[in-house]
């Protein structure tokens, strides 16, 4: 998608929106096309790895400064960095032309979500399921949800977004967007949700986290973007993504295999934990998806933006969500745990999202 986000000052940005919603789109990739696949694969060998091998995970977890993970956060740049290069801050001058759809994501990401999700956790996490869990683990919980659902999902939009026609130039602008806001909300945020649900905030801790995963990756991947523009133009750019995107997609990998390696003991001992963080997911992505998607169709914004606001609407940027939990509370704790059993949750969700968008296409139209 990123050939279709270079602008310049002179662009018209209808023009634009016309031709990006007239091109090809290309084909999904093997690893678009199988994506349940590959997570479930790397599941199971994160979890096998880390039953046959402790002693390396252990050794990849001590590795640690400030109580952030060096091959966490490694990985995690490499995955994300790449994906960022296709961000242009420049396509936020055609947040004009999809208004109302920006409006709504806007709305769900940042005024509904993260706090039904902290509702979500209290009611399952800290009361319904309290006696079925560890003792003393509820609140570490919901603070790896709350900060599950803090952080809109940037780089997986990309994949939702084409799996279902969405609107590119809506896409790039909203993805944009929810970046530049993370950058000022995700902390205070984070940070006033936690003290609702009585969990301290290290603060330190927690603006590190914002600066090392959102702050950091962003300002280097434009300054890469930039660099690359001003060389080579907008073929340079799209021959780097190509050498990075396979880079960017074995990190994602990786990062899987890793997590699920570090909590693979905690998955196998406690199945009904991981059924029961699970509840509150669920029903907050289909919750947060359904109001997108029929607040879009409410205002009357056409279907091309209304199917990827009820994606962008309903899924969280996991691997922000996992960095934090690890740098706030440590690899092996409950919030850390709740963020991995998001990833394990979130992408076969996701996908049955966007098959009921794609079903209801005609009643979304029929408005």
């Amino acid at each position: 998608m990123a050939n279709r986000s270079s602008t310049s000052p002179a662009i018209d940005w209808s023009e634009v929106a016309t031709l990006a919603s007239a091109a090809p789109r290309p084909a999904m990739s093997l690893f678009e096309r199988y994506l349940s696949l590959w997570v479930a694969l790397c599941i199971v060998i994160g979890i096998a790895l880390g039953h046959a091998l402790p002693g390396a995970f252990a050794a990849i977890a001590a590795a640690e400064v400030a109580r952030v993970n060096l091959v966490v956060a490694a990985l995690i740049w490499l995955m994300i960095i790449p994906m960022l290069l296709k961000i242009d801050f420049g396509a936020l001058g055609s947040v004009r032309q999809h208004w109302k759809g920006v409006g709504v994501t806007l709305f769900v990401n940042w005024a509904v979500k993260p706090f039904s999700m902290a509702l979500l956790g209290t009611v399952f996490i800290g009361w319904l399921f309290a006696p079925l869990l560890p003792e003393g683990q509820a609140s570490s919980y919901i603070a790896g949800l709350i900060l599950l659902a803090a952080a809109p999902c940037t780089a997986m939009v990309f994949v939702w977004s084409n799996l279902c026609d969405g609107e590119p130039t809506y896409t790039l602008s909203q993805v944009a967007l929810n970046d530049l806001l993370m950058i000022f909300l995700f902390a205070p945020l984070v940070a006033l949700l936690l003290g609702v649900a009585s969990v301290t905030v290290p603060w330190d801790t927690l603006l590190l986290s914002v600066v090392l995963y959102i702050v950091v990756p962003v300002i280097v991947a434009q300054l890469v973007r930039a660099a690359v523009l001003a060389s080579g133009g907008q073929l340079a750019l799209d021959r780097l993504l190509g050498r990075l995107g396979p880079a960017s997609l074995v990190a994602l990998l990786a990062t899987l295999i890793l997590l699920f390696g570090f909590q693979g003991e905690q998955i196998v001992r406690q199945p009904l934990v991981i059924a029961l963080l699970a509840v509150p997911i669920l029903i907050q992505v289909y919750f947060n998806a359904g109001i997108a998607y029929w607040l879009s169709r409410r205002f009357g914004v056409a279907w091309c933006v209304a199917a990827p606001a009820a994606l962008i609407g309903a899924s969280n940027f996991f691997e922000l969500a996992v960095a934090a939990a690890i740098s706030l509370f440590g690899l092996h704790s409950g919030a850390a745990l709740a963020t991995v059993v998001g990833v394990l949750v979130e992408v076969p969700v996701m996908l049955s999202v966007v098959a009921i968008v794609k079903r209801t296409r005609p009643w979304c139209e029929a408005a």
